[in-house]
């Protein structure tokens, strides 16, 4: 995983959380079927699980993240999954794609954005 800029996606994200996400090791396991999508986000502080069907929307509720409740949606662009979440932040979601042996994953929320980038095990 590299991390380019880790602590920028900050909205609401408490001080000591992001402090420890800047020094996480994660693993993201993806199982696709189809359109249908079962997700895990695991590291040393917390995991994330995700499952979804593109195109449509549900309730999702991000525990352990930053504990918000949203509706999500995530479709097809092209190559790239993206992902809106609809709650109380703005310009929040998702766009996910892959190049060679690499996901690129590019977190939005507000003005804030990160880039995560995992390579292949």
């Amino acid at each position: 995983l590299d991390q380019p800029n880790p602590g920028s996606l900050h909205s609401g994200i408490d001080f000591a959380t992001r402090k420890i996400a800047k020094h996480l090791s994660q693993t993201k396991i993806i199982d696709q079927d189809g359109d249908n999508f079962k997700t895990k986000t695991n590291s040393t502080f917390r995991n994330y699980d995700l499952d979804f069907t593109v195109g449509v929307e549900f309730d999702e509720f991000t525990k352990g993240l930053d504990d918000r409740h949203v509706k999500t949606l995530v479709i097809w662009e092209g190559d790239k999954l993206v992902c809106v979440q609809k709650g109380e932040k703005k310009n929040r979601g998702w766009k996910q794609w892959v190049e060679g042996d690499r996901l690129h994953l590019e977190l939005t929320c507000e003005d804030q954005v990160c880039h995560q980038v995992f390579k292949k095990k």
